[in-house]
């Protein structure tokens, strides 16, 4: 019997009217939540994903400001737009569009964003906020999983989590995020030995590590949550994730596609994250 599929284009649509309504609510205040985003340089899937995400803004009655710069922008010139945009009350949520070129050093950008506005949840206080369990912005993919999870109604308690990856996007905060739900987690990367061993035994599993068909329909345990977080091509040069889905598919209990799975969630979550930040500004 094949996996029910999570519909994160479905759930999406959901979460958002629900940001709109509290955008809504906000701007009968006089508080319109508004996200800056900054892109440096002209790549092509950076433009796209921005463009994405300032329609999102716009089509849940976000505020949103997009900036654009040559890619020989310098350091400075970048974190003294970062300064201005952070002293901008009418600015929420502050973006700046990963990668940057090579003559910027992303960390210390990163780091010049106000955690109050860090929307994207890259800031070291926001890491740090999701480790220790405080209050803060939780990065816009991993917490898009967890809700996945939750519109399923997966009771994360007691289970075992494998999470395929351990970047600081995506890995680390996807397992941290597992561990406050009481999940018993596993984080598997390039090192691992014997990765089906510890993936047969898991009762959810998050495959983020951008490499097709890391994951397939032996490694899975019959019944099994699986997140597939990848965005690759296959050899027909059609947008596929992680796992191998037409095999694991008839093995898993719930699966989620590409496209049309957490691709969409993580933009939705980064308008949670900015209407949020807005309201905590009140």
């Amino acid at each position: 019997m094949s996996a029910v599929l999570i519909d994160g284009n479905a759930l999406s649509r959901e979460l958002r009217a629900d940001v709109a309504m509290r955008a809504a609510r906000l701007k009968a205040r006089g508080v319109t939540p508004g996200l800056a985003v900054v892109l440096v340089g002209d790549n092509p899937a950076s433009q796209v994903y921005v463009r994405n995400k300032v329609k999102a803004c716009e089509d849940s009655g976000l505020h949103s400001v997009l900036e654009k710069y040559d890619a020989d922008l310098s350091e400075a010139a970048l974190l003294a737009r970062v300064d201005a945009l952070n002293n901008d009350p009418a600015i929420h949520g502050i973006l700046v569009q990963l990668p940057l070129p090579a003559h910027i050093d992303a960390q210390k950008v990163i780091e010049a964003i106000s955690p109050a506005k860090d929307v994207d949840g890259f800031h070291i206080a926001s890491a740090g906020a999701l480790m220790t369990g405080m209050p803060g912005f939780w990065p816009c993919t991993p917490y898009g999983c967890m809700k996945m999870l939750e519109s399923i109604g997966y009771e994360l308690k007691g289970k075992h989590a494998v999470v395929i990856g351990r970047s600081n996007i995506v890995g680390k905060p996807m397992a941290l995020m597992l561990l406050q739900q009481n999940a018993t987690v596993t984080i598997c990367h390039s090192g691992t030995r014997d990765l089906g061993a510890l993936t047969r035994q898991a009762d959810v599993i998050v495959a983020a590590v951008g490499k097709r068909n890391v994951l397939t329909a032996d490694m899975v345990k019959p019944g099994a949550v699986v997140i597939d977080v990848g965005m690759n091509r296959n050899d027909e040069g059609k947008l596929c994730g992680d796992v191998d889905f037409a095999g694991v598919r008839e093995v898993a209990g719930w699966i989620t596609p590409v496209p049309g799975g957490v691709g969409p969630m993580t933009i939705t979550m980064l308008l949670v994250n900015t209407l949020e930040a807005a309201e905590r500004g009140l």
